[in-house]
């Protein structure tokens, strides 16, 4: 069992227990009966409260040890049977739903062991047996086998080491939490034995996690289809997984690449599951639910310091262990040894998991096209879905491709937005105004980010030494000509979120904090399906500088470090710059695209002014083509002056005028300090 999910319990194992149960109260009632027939207080309704004289009498004849005929030695006047009862049915073989040997054959235990745990356990299914334990411990209530009366019901004299050693703290009984051994101020034959409730229900066939873990446990994601790389990877680790209990760390490059693939692995091994996110302090709880039902431990995420979870995991050597990690494995967290893997990069698009995912709803749009830029894990996409289909409904319209890409970005929970600013595109190529140039390489960029994984991955374009699969574009051009905008469009087209990076999130006047603040947007832009924006690079992406002083060298430094982590960068990331020639060329070698902004010509303005009145309610006849052959104005400049015409016109409250819209032109050259055309002429 894998999940919280409870199923009813198995009415076979409780059955085969009963049966074991039944055969005990014979054994026990021939305990009773042999020290009764001598003891002058059996009849008395206060024995075990006082002693008499006639019980202390009765006592000094009767509480020694003695030799038997063989050597061995006689407890109680309670000979030992021929044969130590074994883990098997008291009436011969065990029945085929019986789960004491299973239990004991996992946890290795013996056949004095597994009696030991049936004598303890009678009292919470068999309540006549409280009776006679009351009696046989000479105290009405203490209704529980002692350690002194389990092994007597053995046939284990008390005072040897090997019986009393089943009982240790180290044994398998209670090393595994199969059994506690209780008040630990009294002597040691007089401390009650208690097996604990889990123990017993899992023998009775109820398979309901331990109470502890109900609120801890995690589903094991469902299958979905993996890739050819994933998929070879879950066979070889699901073989291994067969031949017996093993200790895995699997590093992931993503979060849930990991967990997916060990998903496909364990139900290739047949193997289930028990998935626990933080189980440092559950740790015993876990093991022992393992044990019981033969599962194997997954955590997905291990704590900050896993040192202590990972040793007191891998100290278990006969239960299955796997975990995930971003981080490498350190030798210093476990003096075991586990198998080190690396799990499989997902990669981006997968076209086969969105289609078993989506179902019938996945032929009614372009699906490769709409899930190619994401890189999602197999339970993620299965949400994905729903929360796709929960759109449509609301929309009360089939699934769309839309839909696919509204509910995938959420998905990509995302630490980005602790250094830059989030902006849901909510444009598309219609808004922009551009020559046939630079609208080309713009969507030859949204073309390069949905087949990289084909292109550097299966046609294997990579240039290697450890370089990521990420697509990288420099936006050049002046001021207002639509570079931030293409970002956005760019991200829309691809179904993505635009992180626009924060310089003063960035820059540090102290030396190194720089290139950490970086290292954690890159590492959070590999992590997350997104675009990321490095508005203004040239702060950061400057040209190194002759060496002078120290501020240059650690200034050279940085721009090291960048073009280093560039080359193993795996998402998507575009930079702006007014003056290309401001960025160091050693950074545009590593571009993938560079498209020049050209500042716009008369047609490109009138086509500006156009697109910025769409919405908006104007008077007939107003002379766009004047403004744009009279004012040289960029889109965001001619973007502004419409807005401020707009909101003369809603304070007139009438339509924008010809008037209007040459009072913002003209606002937007006084502004940048130049010389309106034709001042007062108009």
């Amino acid at each position: 069992m894998s999940t919280t999910e409870t199923s009813a319990p198995d009415t076979a194992p409780a059955r085969a227990l009963v049966a074991r149960l039944a055969g005990l109260r014979e054994r026990v009632a021939a305990l009773v009966e042999r020290r009764s027939a001598a003891d002058p207080t059996a009849d008395d309704p206060l024995r075990g409260l006082y002693l008499s004289e006639d019980a202390v009498r009765h006592l000094l004849r009767t509480r020694q040890i003695t030799p038997g005929d063989d050597g061995s030695q006689v407890t109680d006047g309670f000979t030992p049977d021929a044969a130590t009862p074994g883990a098997g049915s008291d009436a011969g073989s065990p029945a085929p739903d019986d789960r004491l040997p299973r239990l004991a054959a996992r946890t290795g235990l013996t056949a004095l062991d597994a009696q030991l745990l049936l004598i303890a356990l009678a009292p919470d299914v068999d309540r006549g047996v409280e009776q006679f334990y009351g009696y046989l411990n000479d105290d009405v209530s203490r209704r529980r086998a002692t350690a002194g009366l389990a092994l007597d019901l053995c046939g284990v004299p008390s005072h040897t080491g090997g019986a009393r050693a089943r009982l240790h703290p180290s044994a398998p009984l209670r090393a595994f939490g199969l059994l506690e051994v209780e008040e630990p101020e009294r002597p040691f034959l007089t401390r009650a034995l208690r097996v604990p409730d889990r123990i017993v229900a899992h023998l009775l066939g109820d398979d309901t996690p331990d109470a502890d873990l109900l609120g801890a446990l995690l589903p094991l994601p469902g299958p979905l289809p993996l890739d050819l790389a994933a998929t070879d990877f879950a066979q070889r680790l699901s073989a291994r997984l067969r031949s017996g209990p093993l200790t895995v760390h699997l590093r992931e490059a993503r979060e849930g690449d990991g967990l997916t693939v060990l998903s496909t692995a364990l139900r290739a091994a047949g193997l289930a599951a028990l998935v626990c996110e933080e189980p440092e302090q559950l740790v015993p709880q876990l093991l022992r639910e393992a044990r019981l039902g033969g599962r194997a431990i997954v955590v997905p995420r291990l704590p900050e310091h896993p040192g202590p979870l990972v040793r007191a995991l891998t100290g278990a050597p006969d239960v299955t262990v796997l975990l995930t990690d971003p981080r490498p494995y350190d030798p210093h967290w476990s003096s075991a040894s586990p198998l080190v893997l690396e799990a499989p990069g997902r990669r981006a698009g997968g076209t086969d998991a969105w289609r078993a995912a989506l179902g019938a709803d996945a032929e009614a749009f372009d699906l490769p096209a709409t899930v190619a830029p994401y890189r999602l894990d197999g339970d993620r996409i299965r949400q994905t879905a729903q929360a796709a289909r929960a759109l449509a409904e609301f929309d009360g319209s089939p699934v769309t491709a839309d839909h696919v890409r509204r509910a995938a970005r959420r998905q990509s929970v995302s630490g980005l937005e602790r250094h830059a600013r989030r902006i849901r595109p909510d444009v598309d190529w219609t808004d922009l105004v551009l020559p046939d140039g630079p609208l080309t390489q713009l969507r030859e960029l949204a073309l390069r980010a949905r087949h990289r994984e084909q292109v550097l991955g299966d046609w294997r374009l990579s240039a290697g030494g450890g370089r990521g699969h990420g697509v990288l574009g420099l936006f050049a051009g002046a001021s207002g000509t639509g570079k931030t905008l293409s970002a956005e469009v760019v991200a829309a087209d691809l179904g993505l979120d635009l992180y626009v990076v924060q310089l003063s999130s960035i820059v540090d006047k102290y030396v190194g904090e720089t290139e950490k603040n970086l290292e954690r947007i890159f590492t959070e832009a590999d992590h997350t399906d997104a675009v990321l924006l490095f508005d203004e690079a040239d702060a950061v992406f400057g040209k190194r500088s002759e060496v002078k002083d120290s501020h240059d060298r650690y200034a050279n430094m940085e721009s090291a470090y960048l073009l280093q982590r560039l080359e193993s960068f795996d998402g998507i990331a575009l930079l702006t710059t007014n003056l290309r020639a401001n960025i160091d060329e050693a950074f545009t070698r590593r571009l993938d695209l560079v498209v020049d902004f050209p500042f716009p010509d008369v047609e490109q303005r009138l086509a500006l002014w156009r697109h910025g009145m769409k919405h908006v309610p104007s008077d007939d006849g107003i002379e766009l083509d004047v403004l744009a052959q009279n004012f040289e104005l960029a889109g965001g400049t001619i973007r502004s002056a419409v807005v401020t015409a707009a909101y003369l016109a809603a304070g007139r409250g009438g339509p924008i005028r010809t008037e209007d819209l040459l009072e913002g032109a003209r606002r937007e050259y006084r502004k940048a300090g130049r010389l309106v055309p034709g001042e007062g002429n108009w």
